[in-house]
């Protein structure tokens, strides 16, 4: 079997793969960056592919899905509010800027 080959994979398995790259590209990864990400993400859950035998299922362990949302902001939150206010008060500047050479 070659590498990548995914017939060893459960329908569930492929589903949650589609549905998590999915959303990764909505937030703007690149289609083949997102599609490895999903299938680390299903891996990491599921312990990969199906395996024969009787008592080798385990329980899915949903942690990696969930780590996204708990690490992000983390490094923002960390820095003083003045530094914060300062940054977003030059994203507004910009914006601002971007939109009057746009509209001329």
């Amino acid at each position: 079997m070659p590498r990548g080959d995914k017939s060893k994979y459960t329908d569930k398995q492929k589903r949650q793969a589609d549905h998590i790259a999915e959303s990764y590209e909505d937030r703007g990864v690149p289609e083949k960056e997102a599609e490895r990400r999903a299938w680390a993400t299903v891996n990491k859950e599921t312990g990969g592919g199906k395996k024969s035998g009787s008592g080798r299922g385990k329980a899915e362990n949903h942690e990696p899905s969930k780590k996204g949302g708990k690490l992000s902001g983390a490094a923002s939150a960390a820095r003083p509010a003045s530094a914060r206010s300062e940054a977003a008060k030059k994203a507004a500047a910009t914006r601002k800027r971007n939109k009057e050479e746009s509209a001329s």
